[in-house]
């Protein structure tokens, strides 16, 4: 099958994302797409496709593909070393590629996941409105699954474009530490005062148990005693106080309900630094208000808006 890319290699975990599957948490449907969203949109923007197109989520890295088409592409988010043809290329910028071209990506220096964006996205069919890939759930992507070796992703030629980078200055930049910021919950007035000034008072360590439906953290247990809660739907970033008092943080696969009590929920802004945290990753957290995580979310797309990649080729 000629036109696209053939995977030679899938990596520890690939998976097609688009900006997720919205309006069907009443059939149990999760939202899916990308743990990153800023280096996903990213990606894209910089191939000159419009947002929330067909890219691929390289989880720890190792993917490795054969060009079939002549097109343009970009690899955005974790530091994992890319290769055209065994020659070292940029991360952050779009690179032109030809049929024949192999591409390859190293495993993670730094961050977790990465975005690899082509000129008019891959042509991958939608299940229920996307493309987003749910393992769990069987859906999106190539009939549910993760990248296999052998499989062929589908675009178009598209040789007419610029490349573009963004600058270095603009680029998220990850460490071993996130600081994530939480507006609180209904649920919160549960929580004895002093639990909760011990969970905003102290750090967690990130468990290599997390993956794309939760983050769980070790640390601290808060102590609640509360009754049994009906079940709920949950957001991203709610972050879920179990049984044992360990927090749980809801990502992109999380379930459409759940029934632990909820302290707050992590701002979505914040959701990309969690997603690139490798496990062993320390995590605190601040309390801020609704109005000032409006504050936070209307700057962070102005400043996205505002920047101009420069044109490198």
């Amino acid at each position: 099958m000629k036109g696209g890319f053939r995977v030679d290699r899938p990596g520890v975990l690939t998976l097609l994302q688009d900006a997720g599957r919205f309006g069907y948490h009443r059939f149990g449907l999760t939202t899916g797409g990308p743990a990153d969203p800023l280096a996903f949109n990213w990606a894209n923007r910089l191939c000159g496709n419009d947002p929330g197109m067909t890219a691929l989520e390289v989880t720890i890295g190792g993917l490795e593909l054969e060009c079939q088409a002549d097109t343009i592409l970009a690899l955005c988010g974790a530091d994992m070393p890319l290769t055209i043809n065994g020659q070292p290329k940029e991360s952050w910028r779009s690179h032109r590629v030809k049929s024949g071209d192999r591409v390859a990506l190293g495993y993670a220096r730094r961050g977790m996941r990465a975005y690899l964006a082509v000129a008019g996205g891959f042509n991958i069919p939608a299940t229920f409105g996307s493309t987003a890939t749910v393992v769990r759930e069987g859906v999106g992507g190539l009939s549910g699954n993760p990248l296999q070796a052998g499989d062929h992703l589908p675009c178009a030629d598209t040789s007419d474009r610029q490349c573009l980078l963004l600058g270095r200055g603009y680029r998220p930049v990850y460490g071993g530490r996130v600081l994530l910021r939480v507006v609180s919950g209904y649920q919160s007035a549960l929580i004895s005062r002093d639990q909760q000034e011990r969970f905003f008072a102290s750090e967690y360590r990130l468990l290599s148990q997390s993956d794309r439906m939760a983050s769980r953290l070790a640390g601290p247990p808060i102590d609640i005693d509360i009754p049994d809660l009906l079940s709920e739907g949950v957001c991203l970033g709610a972050i879920q106080i179990p049984p044992d008092g360990l927090p749980i943080i809801l990502m992109h696969d999380r379930q459409t309900i759940g029934g632990y009590p909820k302290l707050g929920s992590v701002i979505s802004l914040d959701m990309s630094q969690l997603a690139q945290l490798k496990p062993g990753g320390l995590v605190s957290f601040k309390s801020v208000t609704m109005a000032e995580a409006r504050r936070i979310r209307l700057a962070a797309d102005s400043m996205y808006r505002q920047l101009k990649p420069e044109v490198c080729g």
